[in-house]
């Protein structure tokens, strides 16, 4: 088995996921014409993994593909998975369905151990303050009760402002019933952004009531829309949720993802017909959140898988040149007739 990038001799990282490839963070292979790469992260070239060493490693890959593969995007011609913690390209239909939503399922379960983990840490701290406090008569008890009962507060607002700052929005425009500029929304504000449908089915629009003339929606106020009201929503949601949800609220949220039909059509069910954010359940906050992630995550992967597929036709035919021609006859021979049955 190769260990090394055949075009600019990076080693390849070894992984946990398949015995017969233990090489390689990104592997792509064609179950049908018996190709398998390694793909390189340094140089992103591929390399052709030799014939003799393919079929065990052909066989567990489209076993671990069909079993625990997670779709995350693809083309009519190739298909990009994960599996664990291993990329695979895969040439053909996957046959899955995308769920690339489960990834921010997992973070939200993830900042909910890192803030319980905060919140232990706090506790501790603070319980030795007010035990110095009272040893050396510096502290009150009224004291000591308001300092355990706002630390844990305090450190949640002054992580939020590291992270977030105080600005969900920033930029320049006008109510368009009366005028009134717009340069900022703050993030004290959330609960009353309005959510409604807008120019693409997955990225919805945001609008602010106007405090002048008291319009919004279609009749006024500060609207933003396209990128900046993605980016602005995965902004505000992520504030709202600094401290993630427990794996009972993430798994009610992503049912309601299935039973929408997918993250896109569960964004359109919710604000059809517009809804301010502080009216939504926890629940579907949480499942709108992983949604707008899982929107700007598959435009990036379907650009990504648009270009794998062009680099794939390259390595095709170069696969095509080594394997018909440069090959032992023999050896080529015994290796269709495995990959035909």
């Amino acid at each position: 088995m190769i260990r090394r990038c055949l075009v600019c001799a990076s080693d390849f990282a070894e992984n946990e996921e398949l015995e017969h490839l233990s090489r390689g963070r990104r592997v792509a292979f064609d179950p049908n014409r018996g190709r398998l790469w390694v793909v390189c992260r340094t140089c992103r070239r591929w390399s052709l993994i030799p014939l003799e060493d393919r079929w065990e490693a052909l066989e567990e890959l489209e076993k671990a593909t069909h079993d625990r593969g997670r779709l995350l995007s693809e083309t009519d011609n190739i298909a990009l998975l994960r599996v664990g913690q291993l990329e695979v390209v895969r040439v053909g239909g996957a046959g899955l369905r995308e769920e690339a939503w489960w990834r921010y399922g997992r973070e939200l379960t993830q900042r909910r151990a890192h803030a319980r983990k905060v919140a232990v840490a706090t506790s501790v701290v603070t319980g030795g303050l007010i035990a110095t406090g009272f040893t050396t008569g510096g502290m009150s008890l009224v004291a000591g009760w308001l300092l355990w009962q706002r630390a844990p507060e305090g450190l949640q607002k002054a992580g939020r402002w590291m992270r977030f700052g105080r600005r969900a929005w920033m930029g320049d425009a006008t109510c368009a019933k009366c005028g009134r500029r717009f340069d900022r929304v703050s993030f004290a504000d959330r609960s009353q952004l309005l959510v409604l449908p807008g120019e693409r089915p997955d990225a919805p629009a945001l609008s602010l009531r106007c405090p002048r003339c008291r319009g919004w929606g279609d009749e006024g106020g500060l609207r933003i829309e396209g990128d900046a009201a993605q980016h602005t929503l995965r902004r505000v949601l992520a504030y709202e949720h600094y401290t993630g949800a427990t794996d009972r609220r993430v798994q009610a949220a992503t049912r309601l993802i299935e039973e929408a039909g997918s993250a896109g059509d569960l964004t359109r069910i919710l604000v059809r017909d517009g809804r301010r954010l502080g009216d939504l359940q926890r629940t579907g906050a949480i499942a709108l959140e992983i949604a707008a992630n899982e929107a700007r995550e598959q435009r990036l992967l379907e650009l990504e898988v648009r270009e794998l597929e062009a680099v794939w036709r390259r390595e095709e035919e170069l696969a095509e040149i080594i394997d018909g021609e440069l090959s032992p006859f023999p050896l080529l021979r015994a290796f269709r007739s495995r990959l035909d049955g």
